[in-house]
């Protein structure tokens, strides 16, 4: 569901103030760059930060995030920094869509605390802050070693962490990145981070297949464990790792601006609750639909059909399934009222003769607006699946002998052995009846509330293990 808090468009013709600060509120910005609010524009769908050469160097002295009272810091280029004004982002999924300047200038997109004096585990006032960057880079590259940041994404984890002697250390995670042979200034792309809890995240190109994080967990065994604030920043990273921007650059047009379409944040709530946003205003941000996982379609007794189904809709709609035969004869019909959402759930579909594993069938799925679904207009999507193969009781039953036998730990979970993933996974008793489901990112699944049995474990709708509890 969307998060409106850190959710912008960038429709207007000015920043909106009641979400962003046009300014860093503990940080000046890193020498020699400076976070000025006149670099900040809206305008044609577009947030913009500017690159420019001051035009005479700018001192201060006053104390910030990063350095101390009357530390005399020196400044002679301008960016820019959009900050959330609320530090309450917290897990969830995190997306923007932007375009690199084409300068060494960076294009960021982070969360952060702006407290880094969060209490440590031990008893010497320690103290530590978190950072989650989702996408940093640079527009062009060099002859420096910086330049890996002007193509591709690159995400990073900070923990920064004091101990008992004051000092501070940038205790990071794994870097996770993706690699592409455009730059990051060619054109726009899609930068999407998930924060699944205190220990782990995944990150996202385009849309793309998740590359996964774990936190660095040396000093704390759940060390992200402290909300944060939004930011859309442009800096001057550390020279000489990337070399600064040249004037020429600085002073061309084409050149020193970052383009920022929008931004958008997530929060994850149960696809079946009344939870909907109470804001009315919400963005069109989705091509709304449904797409059916046929290889999950399974037969349960002689009139019932289960399948997994993946909807988007912008508002409150009407899904219909329809199961067809050959002829295209409805078969059954089942259709439910949804919110507004992205959203990954099981379905039954009932009917009233008994289908047939030698004959071919369909479902079509399709989108209705709430006050039309029972009259004779147009739907907003439609589409049909073919069913390749129905899956029964009876030949799923064989399946188990070749599946992964899984050991449960003595904390009650099993380990998947698949590739690392962000899986639907359901739990099936030695009757076939699901008694455990949900979304792992992880690889391993909560089976301490179950009572001892035999158990299969489906994946996106596909058989893929099985484990025995015994208490």
């Amino acid at each position: 569901m969307l998060n409106h808090v850190f959710s912008d468009e960038f429709n207007g013709t000015e920043l909106d103030k009641s979400k962003w600060f046009d300014y860093h509120p503990t940080w000046a910005g890193r020498e020699p760059g400076i976070f000025l609010p006149s670099q900040i524009s809206v305008r044609d769908g577009l947030m913009r930060i500017k690159g420019e050469k001051l035009a005479q160097d700018k001192v201060i002295t006053s104390q910030d995030i990063v350095t101390e009272e009357g530390t005399e810091r020196t400044y002679s280029i301008a960016g820019g920094a959009v900050i959330s004004k609320t530090e309450d982002a917290y897990f969830g999924y995190y997306e923007s869509r932007f375009k690199a300047a084409k300068t060494t200038m960076s294009t960021t997109f982070w969360l952060a605390t702006r407290n880094w004096d969060f209490p440590g585990p031990k008893e010497c006032n320690d103290r530590y802050g978190l950072e989650l960057d989702i996408q940093e880079s640079i527009g062009r590259e060099g002859n420096f070693d910086g330049k890996i940041f002007a193509k591709g994404m690159h995400a990073n984890g900070h923990f920064w962490y004091a101990d008992c002697d004051g000092k501070m250390q940038d205790l990071r995670s794994p870097q996770t990145t993706v690699k592409t042979d455009t730059f990051a200034s060619d054109g726009f792309n899609t930068y999407g981070g998930w924060w699944h809890n205190e220990s782990s995240a995944s990150f996202y190109f385009n849309n793309g297949a998740p590359k996964f994080m774990t936190f660095y967990s040396e000093i704390k065994d759940k060390p992200f464990d402290q909300p944060m604030g939004v930011n859309l920043v442009s800096e001057t990273y550390p020279f000489p790792w990337v070399e600064l921007p040249n004037d020429e650059e600085l002073a061309d047009p084409e050149k020193n601006v970052a383009y920022y379409d929008w931004v958008r944040a997530y929060v994850l709530v149960d696809a079946e609750s009344d939870q909907q946003n109470s804001v009315k205003d919400t963005p069109e941000i989705y091509a709304e639909s449904i797409h059916l996982n046929t290889d999950s379609a399974t037969l349960i007794g002689d009139n019932k059909l289960s399948f997994l189904a993946t909807y988007k809709t912008n508002r409150r709609r009407v899904l219909r399934f329809e199961l067809k035969d050959a002829q295209n004869n409805v078969l059954g019909t089942y259709q439910v009222q949804v919110n507004p959402g992205y959203a990954f759930l099981p379905y039954q579909l009932s009917f009233s003769k008994p289908l047939s594993r030698s004959k071919e069938y369909s479902i079509t799925t399709s989108i209705w607006s709430v006050q039309k679904a029972n009259h004779s207009e147009q739907a907003v999507f439609v589409q049909t699946a073919q069913l390749p193969n129905l899956n029964t009781v009876d030949n799923l039953h064989p399946r188990k002998h070749g599946l992964t036998l899984l050991e449960v730990s003595a904390e009650g979970s099993v380990s998947l052995t698949q590739k690392p993933g962000v899986y639907h996974f359901g739990v099936f008793d030695s009757q076939n009846d699901i008694v455990h489901q949900g979304i792992t990112y992880d690889n391993l699944i909560d089976v301490s509330n179950l009572s001892s049995g035999d158990f299969t474990i489906r994946l996106d709708g596909i058989q893929a293990a099985k484990f025995t509890i015994v208490k």
